[in-house]
């Protein structure tokens, strides 16, 4: 795969911002609490099988607190539809556990606190910092590191240097949403089995030789 020349970059992540100004995560929340159990649910899981389970869970839950109250069983009776439900109802409770203890219920704001707590990994911590707390860091899901690869944007053997090389060479002006819009991208365009190409709207600045054409 050939990299992407730095002086097309720019003009990358410009026309994905024309193509939605201010993406957002397709995960549905009240809170930065409910943020981090809907991220930490939606491992190996859809955004839209999530926001399905956690819709009527979160109507009646709102803290780490109430999280614990509720109860285990109950919790996986709300997300059982959910992918690893089990091990995943284990990991919230373990983590409303953490916050009630070692946070005043609250959720903390860097990767060292952050991936202490049960199922949270350094992609979650990513997504809480950007989404919640407005940090300018990418989290590298599947869709990041196809889109990454594929492009010639960040090619990596890894997440992490795939997110590593992101960090250097997405301009910072653009940074902090840079995480979404290659997210959105990659889910909706540039698909795993069968790329879009034909309306991508990036297609002459990708370096992916297989492109696909109009049927």
């Amino acid at each position: 795969m050939a990299l992407m020349k730095p002086a097309v970059i720019p003009e990358f992540f410009a026309r994905l911002k024309k193509a939605i100004p201010e993406p957002e995560t397709e995960l549905e929340y009240e809170n930065v609490y409910h943020l981090l159990v809907a991220v930490v649910l939606s491992a190996q899981a859809t955004d839209a099988g999530v926001n399905r389970a956690t819709g009527p869970l979160f109507r009646i839950v709102k803290t780490p607190a109430e999280m614990l109250a509720l109860g285990e069983q109950k919790l996986i009776d709300h997300i059982k539809t959910i992918g690893l439900f089990r091990m995943k109802a284990k990991n919230v409770m373990g983590l409303s556990k953490l916050l009630v203890d070692n946070h005043g219920g609250e959720v903390p704001r860097t990767h060292e606190e952050l991936q202490a707590l049960p199922g949270v990994g350094r992609k979650t911590a990513n997504v809480v910092m950007n989404v919640a707390f407005g940090e300018a860091t990418i989290a590298v899901d599947t869709h990041i590191f196809r889109v990454g690869n594929r492009t010639g944007l960040a090619p990596g053997k890894t997440p992490l240097a795939v997110e590593l090389r992101l960090l250097k060479r997405v301009p910072e002006e653009y940074r902090l949403h840079a995480h979404h819009w290659l997210i959105l991208h990659g889910r909706y365009t540039c698909k795993a089995r069968k790329p879009e190409c034909p309306a991508c709207v990036v297609n002459d600045l990708c370096t992916y030789k297989a492109k696909t054409t109009a049927a």
